[in-house]
């Protein structure tokens, strides 16, 4: 493994001791967030920053509460698969009402700290009893009780057991809550601390997957409840378990909209949640009463495709009581805020998330230029007006409390945090992660008559006239956006470059952040597009740059990006020469309902669809090197999707490679991301070269 790549990997891709998962607390006063101590250290430890002194202090280290890290749950270890946390130790923590206590679990134990009212750390980490091996601990508004999960069972500490024995897993979030609709929590405590608002989860209609780790033959193979497109969802209802003992079940149609994307205590007397149908055309924002369950409608969102996620922090009530909704403008250019159904931003600004409210004025995260930057801007309810606070080139993010504002800005320089205090005052939490390595400057381009956002990565040093190999190094689907002036993603494809290509990253139609018009062209079917798009755009910048040697074209992906790669060789030979495919989902009939039907609609009403898009046909035409990866313990694109494709290349006679991982989730965590990319220039030098 070459210095890079070993770099790389002991550094988890540059993110051990960065610091991360940010929370205000007691009114601005505290910054709580999680940071291990260097650039090779994987275990977070949780820490504090008083706003009014700069001064960080580390409330829990996580060595020191459990020298011999123990085992992670189940449900834990899958939720970090779900949210994509690859950090050990503690994982994250959740904070009491007035921010000053917070609780986390460690390898299924239950610890909780505080900080004073002065905001000094308190006394060491205690330890909470809890009846089993806990997950996803919440305390309740003054800290004095804490709910957790053990065993797909709700508890509170002190006190005991508080969900029915009734065969259900209570207080979690399903697959397709937790995967697919941003929901990666079950359980909320009221306002006052003393009833809890649950989910209740039954997913015995469920098929069951299952795989098992043949390089250790003597363990019993694992298995998941699954819901595969066309098939039963899990049944999930909503809760309010009372103090006395009482429970109320919030009321209703959950056989025309059965999937909570959102929910919460809106006030002692409210819960507001948000459902939507099966195909995502039909989102409700509902408001309930806890007291009996009754529910009314305060808005209705509908498309004739889908209805795209919410925006981050939206729903959300204003100060004065109006009700502030994700929409789309009238075109489809842009996606905005409306406050009661009046639309507050136009099309000049995409808006990606409400951070909340600052000077009287909504704090958004926006874009109003290339999307490849975001903005952080100052928006009045009343007139939409907006006022740039962060708008440099580059990324900017931003979280707010009180007046305090924390501002993170990442562009080729690095990522730099700021914590500013109404007053003035300026600190900057402290980053122990590794430099990057490269300084790396895309060249960014807008191409095709849909405006495809693209980027290119040359070798440095590279000579103009010198003929480069290219490799195609891009995601393509739903849900992410590849072309960012976020600068960590483009540490691997310098790289890559670095290795002698010409790096080609193109967003497809079917991406977010240039529109909803543009997101919403994946509409029935994923594989036209995604090929078309990619095709169109290569040729374009074959002709701008002549030193890509388009005789020579790689690609390579993991995930849809994988389908995209192994789509390539397959149906265009003629443009793509050798790709490696991992975790690539080759049939979508087997991939998950929320996220397929989305964009598919039920196989069962469009089986034509869903078979266009199969790569299993295809078999009998691959004339072109594929390298097939996948990890046998990935509970996300089963192992099954790529050995199902290898069969059916054996079946028909078509030489292919294989690389099995045995034990490696969809994460590639612990350097095997780097170990496969190693293999894949080996690949790629071989089948590229001239």
């Amino acid at each position: 493994m070459d210095d890079y790549l070993r770099l790389s990997a002991d550094t988890a891709r540059f993110t051990y001791g960065a610091p991360r998962a940010f929370t205000f607390g007691d009114g601005g006063r505290l910054l709580w967030f999680l940071r291990s101590t260097g650039p090779t250290d994987a275990f977070d430890s949780l820490w504090v920053l008083n706003t009014a002194t700069g001064t960080e202090s580390r409330l829990a280290d996580p060595r020191e509460l459990c020298p011999e890290p123990g085992e992670l749950p189940v449900t834990e270890r899958r939720l970090r698969e779900r949210i994509r946390l690859v950090a050990a130790g503690i994982g994250s923590y959740a904070l009491s009402g007035d921010g000053r206590r917070a609780v986390f679990a460690l390898y299924g134990r239950l610890y909780g700290v505080s900080c004073d009212g002065a905001g000094q750390p308190g006394a060491a980490p205690e330890e909470i009893p809890a009846a089993g091996p806990a997950f996803d601990p919440r305390p309740n508004a003054d800290g004095s009780r804490t709910a957790y999960v053990t065993a797909d069972a709700l508890h509170t500490a002190p006190g005991g057991r508080i969900s029915p024995d009734d065969g259900a897993r209570w207080g979690v979030a399903e697959f397709a809550a937790a995967e697919e609709l941003n929901r990666a929590r079950g359980h909320w405590w009221s306002p006052d601390g003393q009833s809890l608002l649950a989910a209740r989860v039954d997913e015995g209609a469920l098929q069951r997957r299952w795989f098992a780790d043949p390089a250790r033959p003597e363990l019993p193979a694992e298995d998941f409840a699954y819901p595969e497109a066309g098939g039963p969802n899990a049944d999930v209802q909503l809760w309010v378990l009372g103090p006395d003992g009482s429970r109320v079940r919030l009321d209703w149609d959950a056989g025309a909209h059965p999937y909570v994307s959102d929910a919460g205590w809106e006030s002692a007397g409210e819960i507001l949640l948000t459902v939507q149908d099966r195909l995502q055309q039909s989102v409700l924002l509902l408001s309930a009463d806890p007291a009996t369950g009754r529910t009314r409608e305060l808005s209705r969102t509908t498309h004739a495709q889908w209805v795209d996620p919410l925006v981050p922090g939206t729903p959300a009530r204003l100060p004065d009581g109006r009700m502030l909704i994700s929409a789309d403008t009238p075109g489809q250019g842009a996606r905005a805020l409306a406050v009661d159904g009046r639309l507050l931003t136009g099309e000049g600004i995409q808006v990606r998330r409400v951070a909340g409210v600052h000077e009287g004025r909504l704090l958004i995260e926006a874009g109003l230029r290339d999307p490849s930057e975001q903005q952080v801007l100052l928006l009045d309810p009343e007139s939409g007006e907006a006022r740039p606070l962060a708008d440099g080139p580059g990324v900017h993010t931003v979280a707010a409390s009180a007046g305090v504002l924390l501002l993170t800005s990442a562009d080729a320089d690095g990522i730099r945090r700021s914590v500013r205090t109404a007053d003035g005052r300026e600190f900057t939490p402290a980053d122990l992660s590794e430099p990057f390595p490269y300084r790396v400057v895309p060249v960014l381009e807008r191409v095709t008559e849909h405006g495809l956002p693209t980027a290119l990565v040359l070798p440095r040093g590279h000579v103009p006239g010198r003929r480069l190999p290219v490799l195609v190094d891009c995601y393509g689907g739903p849900g992410y956006q590849d072309v960012s002036a976020e600068p960590r993603r483009w540490q691997a494809k310098q790289w890559w470059a670095d290795q002698g290509f010409a790096v080609v990253t193109t967003d497809n139609r079917g991406t977010p952040y240039v529109s909803p018009a543009f997101t919403h062209a994946m509409y029935r079917g994923f594989s036209e597009v995604t090929l078309d798009d990619q095709v169109a755009a290569l040729h374009v910048l074959g002709a701008r740059h002549p030193d890509l040697d388009l005789g020579r074209v790689g690609v390579r992906g993991w995930s849809y990006g994988g389908y995209l790669s192994a789509l390539a060789v397959l149906r265009r030979p003629d443009v793509f020469h050798a790709a490696a495919a991992g975790a690539a989902p080759t049939d979508f009939r087997q991939y998950d309902t929320a996220y397929t039907e989305r964009y598919l609609g039920l196989p069962q009403d469009h089986p034509e669809v869903y078979e266009r898009d199969s790569l299993i046909p295809d078999a009998p035409k691959l004339t072109r090197p594929l390298l097939l990866v996948t990890g046998l313990a990935d509970d996300n694109v089963h192992p099954s999707h790529t050995l199902r494709l290898s069969r059916a290349l054996t079946d028909a006679g078509r030489p292919h490679q294989l690389l099995a991982l045995p034990g490696v989730t969809h994460m590639t965590p612990g350097g095997t991301r780097e170990k496969v990319m190693a293999q894949e220039l080996e690949f790629f030098r071989r089948e590229l070269r001239p």
